[in-house]
């Protein structure tokens, strides 16, 4: 999403009053989630993109790594205005954000019905309701991979990527009212706070073991291949380790800084902004103040410890 569709958008009232964490399977049983869509999340800026690459590579399977701009042939995103515009019979832009909230499971449903095969669709919603209407259709679900990253360096990479001060970024993680824009090419993301985004999702892979799986950011970077085979086996293409381990290889920040410098990248924010910029783990600490951290774990806690990203001393 660019820097203008992160600045522009929030939800009038906090989603204590409009959204609820419930959307996940928990009416479905286990061996219930057979769709045909497996959903590729994250909170903003946490390795959804690197997860893209990979498994558009993985799939591909080719002895050169893809262009950037490549990945799209092999992922879909699920904001994607024209369906929305082609279900509502009116421009999307035109739309209240209750209106895509009700269109958006019978998105989901047109997706899956003109998928050949398993469909891999990005998203950045939360995972629960609003407005009484599930943020996802889980009846034609087959699964979802979600990156979690250490809202520290979050914060650290939404500076770069969205204009916003380290103060402004670490505003925004707590904020429960923020949403992208809806505009001619996307229409709103429901994002929520850091630790909404990551509680909702968390609490629906633990009701839908083995379909719904949790990977961190940081696990990737330190072993890529163990950790990114996790994803190919979710997808069925578990069993041949060279070809996970040369997706891996074709999507190192090196390989992907690189490609993007030689042919730029559609998600970048500008023609002078890269998108691959550090990707690394720990920037926080040559960033943040003490307090700003400070400030992040006391609005944080409970899901950093789930995630092992309170620092010593928090």
């Amino acid at each position: 999403m660019s820097r203008r569709t992160q600045r522009g958008t929030f939800f009038p009232s906090p989603p204590g009053e409009r959204a609820k964490g419930e959307g996940g399977p928990s009416r479905f049983r286990f061996s219930e989630l057979m769709g045909s869509i497996v959903w590729l999340a994250s909170y903003p800026k946490s390795g959804n993109t690197w997860l893209r690459a990979f498994l558009a590579n993985l799939i591909a399977n080719r002895t050169e790594p893809l262009r950037p701009d490549e990945i799209r042939d092999y992922t879909d995103s699920e904001a994607r205005a024209d369906r929305y515009t082609e279900l509502a019979g009116r421009p999307n832009t035109e739309l209240s954000i209750d209106e895509i909230s009700a269109l958006r499971p019978e998105v989901h449903a047109l997706i899956a019905q003109r998928a050949q095969g398993t469909r891999l669709v990005m998203t950045h919603n939360f995972c629960g309701s609003f407005d009484g209407y599930p943020v996802f259709n889980w009846q034609v679900t087959a699964g979802a991979i979600y990156v979690v990253r250490n809202p520290l360096d979050v914060a650290v990479s939404m500076t770069h990527h969205f204009g916003l001060t380290l103060d402004e970024a670490v505003e925004r993680l707590s904020d429960d009212r923020v949403a992208s824009t809806n505009d001619e090419l996307f229409v709103s993301h429901v994002i929520g706070s850091w630790s909404t985004h990551v509680r909702g999702w968390a609490e629906t892979a633990e009701r839908a073991p083995g379909k719904v799986i949790m990977l961190r950011y940081e696990d990737l970077l330190e072993k890529p291949a163990k950790h990114f085979a996790k994803a190919a086996k979710l997808i069925g293409l578990g069993q041949d380790k060279a070809r996970i381990e040369r997706a891996v290889r074709h999507t190192s920040f090196q390989i992907l800084s690189s490609l993007e410098q030689k042919h730029g990248f559609v998600e970048a924010v500008d023609e002078k902004t890269r998108f691959f910029f550090k990707g690394r783990a720990n920037q926080w600490r040559e960033a943040l103040s003490r307090e700003q951290v400070q400030r992040i774990v006391d609005a944080h806690r409970e899901q950093m410890q789930r995630f092992r990203y309170v620092p010593a001393g928090y």
